[in-house]
C-alpha cells in the first residue's frame, strides 16, 4: 500500500508521488521562539514527527526542514499584514533582556522538549536571523516581476492582486477578502490586502540593512526564502497547525511562486487544533500547558507524545489530563509486555504454532493503517489487540523474540514504548536504542553482517555489546 495523505490544496486524499523516486523533502513550520512551546504547538510539530518517521521506515531517503522564527512574527498573526508588536521583542521587552537572548534560550527549551518526546531531529533548524541576505534577495526578485512594491520610509509590500494564485489553498481570494474584510484601510498601500515583504521601524530592536532602509523582514519572507534555500523551489511536503493554512501559508505560495522558484509545495498536511477540557487553552482559565508544565507534575516524554499522537492529526483534538492519564495506563500495557518479552526470550521455546501468521497480519494491518493518511488510531487498534493476544500467549523463546520485532517495527513509528527516560550518561540514547533493537532483529533474520555491522556501531559509540545465555547485556566502556 502507498503512503496516502490528505492534501490542503487538492482538499483530498493523494498517494505520495515523490519528485525524485525514492527521495522525500519535506518543510515544517516550526516555532516561534519567544515563550515555552505548549502543547498545541507540539502536536502539530509531533504530526510532522510521525510523517518524518513513516517515510524513513518505508525506505525514503528523507530530507526533514524546521524553520526557527526568531522574527518577524507580529502579534496580530491572522490577516496577512500581520500588526501589532513583534512577539519576540514583546516578550524581550517584559523580560528586561536583548531580543536575541529570549531566542536562544527558548529556542534551547524548543530542542529539550523534542527531546524528551523522543522526536527525530530534522536534517536542519534554519533560524530567519541567518537568512537575512535570502530574504532580501527574494524580495528583490518579486519586485522584478512587478509583485512587489516599496513605500518609502515604511517597506516593501507584495502586490496581491497582480498574483491570480492568490487564495489557491484556504479559499481566501481577493474577492471573499473583500466582501468579509475587517482589514483596515492603510493608505500607503494600494490595496488593503498588500502584505509586508520588509517593515521599516526604528522602534524595532532587531534591525537589518536593506536597499529599502533598515528594517526587519515580515513573518510570511523567512519560509519562503529557506524552504527554497535547503530543498529548492518545488518539493515534496509541508506540513503546520491550521492555523497556519491562512495567511501564513497562502503568504508563502505567492512569494514563492512568484519570485519564479518553482511550483512550492506538491502536498500540504496541517493538523487541528487542540482544545484543552474542551475549550481554548488560556492561562487566565487555567487550562494552558506546556510540555514542561508537564513534565513538573510528574508525566514522562514518552506518555506525553503518546497522548498527543494518539488521535488522528485531521480531529480536533480534545486534552485532557484525566485523558492523558488513561493513556499513560493504556502505554504501560504496551511497555509491561515488552518487558516480559525481553525475559521470556531467553527461553529455548521455538515459536508458536500460527504465532507468525498471526504476527505477520498485526504488521500489516499496523502499515495499511499508518499508510491512510497517519490513521494512528487504528494503527494503535491493531497494536493493543496483538499486545492482549500475546498477553494471552505468553509467548517464550523464539516466539518472544518475534513479538519483540513486531512492537520494535510498531516504535519506529510511535517512538514510545522502547525509549526510556534516562541521560545519556545513565542509559542508551535514541540513536543506540535503535541500533539495539535493529541488531535484535538482523540476528533473528539471520543477517549476520548487518548484526555485526550494528554492534561495532555501539562499540564505536561507547557500548559493549554481549550475548549471553540470559540474553544481549550491554555495558558502558567510555
Amino acid at each position: 500500500m502507498t503512503l496516502k495523505l490528505w492534501n490542503t490544496m487538492a482538499n483530498a486524499l493523494v498517494e505520495l508521488e515523490p519528485i525524485h523516486a525514492g527521495e522525500v523533502r519535506m518543510y515544517n513550520c516550526g516555532p516561534t521562539v519567544y515563550s515555552d512551546p505548549h502543547i498545541g504547538n507540539f502536536r502539530s510539530f509531533l504530526m510532522a514527527d510521525l510523517l518524518r518517521r513513516t517515510c524513513d521506515q518505508r525506505g525514503y531517503k528523507t530530507t526533514q526542514i524546521m524553520n526557527i522564527t526568531d522574527v518577524g512574527h507580529l502579534t496580530t498573526d491572522d490577516v496577512a499584514d500581520a500588526t501589532g508588536e513583534d512577539k519576540l521583542e514583546k516578550k524581550a521587552r517584559e523580560e528586561g533582556l536583548d531580543p536575541f537572548e529570549i531566542a536562544r534560550n527558548y529556542e534551547q527549551i524548543f530542542h529539550e522538549n523534542a527531546d524528551q518526546l523522543h522526536v527525530r531531529k530534522a536534517h536542519e533548524y534554519p533560524r530567519a536571523t541567518d537568512h537575512i541576505p535570502e530574504m532580501i534577495e527574494m524580495i528583490e526578485q518579486l519586485i522584478e516581476n512587478g509583485l512587489a512594491y516599496s513605500v518609502e520610509g515604511v517597506g516593501v509590500y507584495f502586490r496581491v492582486n497582480a498574483f491570480d494564485q492568490y487564495g489557491c489553498l484556504s479559499g481566501n481570494t481577493v474577492e471573499n477578502l473583500d466582501s468579509g474584510s475587517r482589514v483596515a484601510v492603510d493608505d500607503r498601500k494600494e490595496s488593503a490586502h498588500d502584505f509586508a515583504l520588509w517593515k521599516i521601524d526604528d522602534k524595532h530592536l532587531m534591525q537589518w540593512e536593506s536597499p529599502w532602509g533598515k528594517g526587519f523582514p515580515g513573518w510570511h519572507i523567512e519560509c519562503s526564502a529557506m524552504s527554497y534555500k535547503f530543498l529548492g523551489g518545488t518539493f515534496d511536503i509541508h506540513t503546520g497547525g491550521e492555523d497556519n493554512i491562512f495567511p501564513h501559508h497562502e503568504c508563502e505560495i505567492a512569494q514563492s511562486v512568484g519570485s519564479g522558484t518553482g511550483d512550492f509545495a506538491k502536498v500540504w498536511v496541517h493538523a487541528r487544533h487542540l482544545l484543552v477540557d474542551g475549550e481554548k487553552m488560556s492561562k487566565s482559565k487555567g487550562n494552558f500547558y506546556t510540555i514542561n508544565d508537564l513534565i513538573e507534575k510528574g508525566y514522562r516524554g514518552y506518555e506525553i507524545r503518546y497522548s498527543l499522537i494518539a488521535s488522528h492529526y485531521r480531529q480536533p483534538m480534545n486534552f485532557t489530563i484525566g485523558g492523558l492519564d488513561g493513556d499513560a495506563k493504556a502505554l504501560q500495557r504496551i511497555r509491561s509486555l515488552r518487558e516480559k518479552l525481553e525475559k521470556w526470550s531467553a527461553d529455548p521455546s521455538e515459536v508458536i504454532e500460527g504465532l507468525e501468521v498471526e504476527i505477520e497480519t498485526a504488521r500489516n494491518g499496523f502499515n495499511d493503517a499508518i499508510d491512510d493518511d497517519l490513521n494512528i488510531s487504528g494503527a494503535l487498534g491493531v497494536l493493543h489487540e496483538t499486545v492482549r493476544s500475546l498477553g494471552r500467549q505468553e509467548p517464550k523463546g523464539d516466539s518472544a523474540r518475534l513479538a519483540l520485532g513486531f512492537l520494535s517495527h510498531c516504535d519506529e513509528i510511535l517512538g514510545v514504548i522502547f525509549v526510556e527516560e534516562t541521560s545519556e550518561e545513565d542509559g542508551l540514547s535514541e540513536e543506540q536504542q535503535s541500533w539495539v533493537l535493529g541488531r535484535e532483529q538482523a540476528r533473528n533474520d539471520k543477517d549476520w553482517a548487518l548484526a555485526d555491522e550494528l554492534r561495532d556501531k555501539l562499540q564505536e559509540s561507547g557500548i559493549l555489546i554481549e550475548d549471553g545465555p540470559e540474553g544481549m547485556t550491554w555495558s558502558r566502556i567510555r
